[in-house]
């Protein structure tokens, strides 16, 4: 009888208490399981749609632009504005085009990038070397120094740098344009942060196969910091390839002018500013970028990678 009475106090509703509380649990979990799979869908979806906006707040200027290009001069005063205009007018771009010595602009703004680029490259790698492995009585006040420029701004120093180029016959040249900005304080602060995280074995290993110092840097060294490499190329092409300030110091005719100087001049026709073809001598110079952008975006995202697992 006792047993039975035992029995009976440890049931609830036929089954033993301690199977009704794993029931209980068992419940319980699978609802908390449900939920952290509800709030995870939902984080996506959030994330997703969060991503999506950006993306249109940072294209929406490049889409007006877009559409202003292929619209007639009175399309362009409408309000509220049409995003796709009827009859799309190619002919902006070969207005644009021809508004001054365009091809001059362009192969020109090449030379000039292409050739600072070039420059930065030779001077910003063995300096950034050396200031990470090399540890030399005045490295560090050195390299604060280095640090330092990157606070002086263009404007403050180009009258001085003006005068000497001018001293030297370097106006309206392409050597004028590129000498200013043959190194880069950003450039050697990037690359040294880049090689200090290579091991030193790995570079003595190398010396003890009696590998020169140049062999080091251009088979070993750069080689492993070649996505920060083309990041900083891309940054420096695109900040060059827009520089608009030093042409129009160093500039005074059309012979060594770039493209932006050559877009200023796309303003006004007849007192109205003719912003269809504007906005297609902006397509114009913003083209090379996104070329360039598209042909080097894998390279950027690995030196994002490299740098988080560093």
């Amino acid at each position: 009888m006792v047993k039975l009475l035992k029995a009976v106090n440890n049931t609830i509703g036929g089954k033993p208490i301690g199977a009704a509380a794993e029931d209980k649990w068992i419940g319980t979990r699978s609802k908390q399981a449900i939920l952290r799979k509800a709030l995870r869908a939902a984080l996506r979806v959030f994330n997703v749609v969060g991503l999506l906006a950006l993306v249109l707040i940072f294209a929406m200027p490049f889409i007006w632009m877009l559409s202003t290009s292929l619209k007639t001069l009175p399309e362009t005063m409408i309000f509220p504005p049409e995003w796709i205009p009827s009859n799309p007018v190619w002919q902006n771009y070969a207005d644009a085009w021809n508004t001054g010595p365009f091809l001059n602009y362009f192969i020109n703004s090449i030379v000039i990038a292409v050739g600072i680029l070039i420059l930065q490259m030779l001077t910003i790698i063995p300096a950034s070397y050396a200031f990470a492995r090399y540890k030399f009585k005045g490295s560090n006040f050195l390299f604060g120094i280095v640090m330092v420029t990157l606070m002086i701004p263009a404007q403050l120093i180009f009258l001085p740098v003006y005068l000497e180029l001018s001293a030297f016959k370097l106006l309206n040249t392409h050597l004028g344009l590129i000498l200013p900005f043959a190194s880069s304080a950003f450039g050697i602060f990037l690359l040294r942060q880049a090689f200090m995280q290579i091991s030193d074995e790995l570079l003595e290993a190398a010396r003890l196969d009696q590998a020169a110092e140049w062999k080091i840097i251009v088979k070993i060294m750069v080689p492993m910091v070649k996505p920060v490499l083309v990041t900083f190329a891309l940054f420096s092409f695109i900040a060059h390839w827009n520089d608009y300030f030093w042409p129009l110091v160093m500039t005074t005719n059309e012979t060594a002018r770039t493209l932006p100087l050559g877009i200023a001049k796309i303003r006004e026709v007849e007192g109205v500013a003719t912003w269809n073809v504007l906005m297609a001598g902006n397509l114009i110079l913003v083209a090379p970028i996104l070329v360039v952008f598209f042909l080097s975006q894998r390279q950027i995202i690995k030196a994002f990678v490299y740098n988080g697992v560093k």
